[in-house]
Parts: structure tokens; C-alpha cells; sequence
């Protein structure tokens, strides 16, 4: 009798221990998952892509391993970022990623309770999404590029480029109204500093960047400076062509433009401002809140230049301006 009772006991014993082993192995089994949004397309932002991911690595996270991410892509349809944001949102990531200015705006009105890590070019108080970089309080934090703000500084070297260029224009994305009026804001302050004749140029989709160029063509513009709107950095190829097809000299805001013929840029590095906002993904799953990181800005910048590009446009590029290069594509 004490032998079955004493089987009985063991074999209770083991059934709990099995049981709390299956709860355990559920437990490591069960992955936070963050949600990220961005109103490009994947195939053209692989390289920031990767560059959020080597953040999160460094905050001890690996996608498919110990976090999941869930994608949602607007493929330059702006429209759609609420529904996109509202999904992610019913899903209970634990984190959500805006990429970009409009991501972010959608995702602050989306929820107050979910914490958002964003990126944006525009200045994160001006634009309304925090009340402090120190201390940005709420639900939000992130990096900013200042990609605006320095638009002043990519029109002077422009002009160094072209000191005859009397007719200049900047290309808008509409839909992106907060960003493409702060763009138009810093060309009409510009134009009280260099005696330019300005232009407005929008485009919201494909068809609109072939009429933009020929528009361009029409008004005479010697120069056009691009807007760090990412719908643009995901049809750089056709801006790109475009420019080379009507002989426009075009700068950029990022890298990535005269990496694949663009004539040159100067701003900061995708791939390092979205590490930044993967280590502050990582360090929000950890447990801090986003509140009380400070939104980064970014500090370093690079002016790239494509020479094969200057060399077709019948451009030489001034000895005081190269020396001032940090990368030069022959």
C-alpha cells in the first residue's frame, strides 16, 4: 500500500514538473512584437532597414529569435498610413516605429498608450509631436535628421556648384502637407539670401515626377532641389533618370541619390539614424519609457558627390568645395 501511494506521489510529482516545464517553454516561446510603419515601399528602404535591425541587435534583440516585427508599407499612399497605424494598433504591438514624418503623425493619433520610437526630418516640436527633446513626455520619442533645417545649407552648396544658377526649384511631396510646407518656408527664406528666382514643384505619385521634370524644362530651371519626403527615396532611380534625361543638377538630402546616379546630397545617414531608433526600440521593450529618452538629433552629416554625374552635366566641381567632401563617386 505505501508502495502505490508513494508511486502515486512520484507520479504527480512528475506530471507537475512536466506541466511546469510546458508553461516555461510557452513562456520563452511567447516574443514581444513591434510594429513598423512606413508610407515607402520595402524593396527601396532595405538598406534602413537593416540599419534599424543592427540597432535592435545591439540592444539584445534579433528579429525571429527573441522579437517579431510586424511590417506595414504604404507604398506611397499616403491614405492608407491611418488604416496601416489602426491595425498595428489593434494587433497590441509592443512597440510602434514611424518611419517618417506622416508615419509618425498617424501613429500619435492612433493610440496615446502604445510607446512610438520615430524618425523624422522635420523638427520633432515644431511638428508637434513632442513638447520637449530632453524630455519628450507622452508616448513618443525618436531621432530627427533636421533634414529641413539644413536645407539652407544645401542650397549654398548648390550654388557654390552653380554660382550662375539664377532659376531654382524644389520638388514637394502635397501629400505630405507638414513636411512640403516647411520645405517651401525654408526656399522662400533662401531666396531673401541669394538673389534666385524660385519655384514650387509637387509630386504625389510616379506621373507626376515625369511632369514635374518637364515643368521644370519649361521654367527654366538651371537646379532642383529634392525634398526628404520618402516617397521620394523610394523612386530615387526614376528621379534620378529624369534628372539625366532633361540635364538638371538636382541635390539631394541622403546618400542614396547619388549612390545610383544622383549629382549629390548632403544630410545624414538613414542607416545610422535608423540604428538609433532600433536601440531605442530595444531599450523600450527592456522597460524604459519612451517619455524619458531623449529625442536624438542627428549631428553629423555628409556631402556626397557623384564626379561621373558633374562630369555629364559639363559641371567642374570647385577645388573649396571638394575639399569639403566626405565621399566622392567616380
Amino acid at each position: 500500500m505505501m508502495t502505490r501511494r508513494r508511486e502515486f506521489i512520484a507520479l504527480v510529482g512528475g506530471a507537475a514538473a512536466a506541466a511546469s516545464s510546458l508553461v516555461a517553454s510557452a513562456q520563452q516561446l511567447v516574443v514581444p512584437t513591434i510594429g513598423f510603419l512606413n508610407p515607402a515601399s520595402p524593396d527601396t528602404f532595405a538598406g534602413p532597414v537593416a540599419g534599424f535591425r543592427n540597432g535592435l541587435k545591439e540592444a539584445g534583440y534579433v528579429e525571429g529569435q527573441n522579437v517579431a516585427i510586424e511590417y506595414r508599407w504604404g507604398e506611397g499612399h499616403y491614405d492608407r498610413m491611418p488604416g496601416l497605424a489602426a491595425d498595428l494598433v489593434r494587433r497590441q504591438v509592443a512597440v510602434l516605429v514611424a518611419a517618417g514624418t506622416p508615419a509618425t503623425l498617424v501613429a500619435k493619433a492612433a493610440t496615446t498608450t502604445i510607446p512610438i520610437v520615430f524618425h523624422s526630418a522635420l523638427d520633432p516640436i515644431k511638428a508637434g509631436l513632442v513638447t520637449s527633446l530632453n524630455r519628450p513626455g507622452g508616448n513618443l520619442t525618436g531621432v530627427t535628421t533636421l533634414g529641413v533645417e539644413r536645407g539652407l545649407k544645401r542650397k549654398e552648396t548648390l550654388r557654390e556648384l552653380m554660382p550662375s544658377a539664377v532659376v531654382i526649384a524644389q520638388l514637394v511631396n502635397p501629400s505630405d502637407r507638414s513636411l512640403a510646407e516647411a520645405e517651401t518656408r525654408e526656399l522662400q527664406d533662401a531666396g531673401r539670401t541669394f538673389p534666385l528666382q524660385l519655384h514650387i514643384v509637387n509630386a504625389r505619385d510616379e506621373s507626376e515626377i515625369n511632369a514635374a521634370f518637364v515643368m521644370l524644362v519649361r521654367l527654366g530651371v538651371a537646379a532642383l532641389l529634392v525634398g526628404a519626403d520618402p516617397f521620394f527615396l523610394s523612386h530615387r532611380e526614376q528621379i534620378v533618370a529624369e534628372a539625366a534625361r532633361h540635364s538638371i543638377a538636382v541635390m539631394y538630402f541622403t546618400r542614396e541619390y547619388p549612390a545610383v546616379g544622383g549629382l549629390m546630397s548632403y544630410g545624414g545617414n538613414l542607416g545610422n539614424t535608423y540604428r538609433q531608433a532600433g536601440i531605442y526600440t530595444g531599450r523600450i521593450l527592456k522597460g524604459e519609457k519612451p517619455a524619458d529618452l531623449p529625442v536624438q538629433q542627428l549631428t553629423k552629416v555628409e556631402l556626397i558627390i557623384n564626379l561621373k554625374t558633374a562630369k555629364a552635366l559639363g559641371l567642374t566641381v570647385p577645388p573649396s568645395l571638394l575639399a569639403r567632401v566626405d565621399e566622392v563617386i567616380e
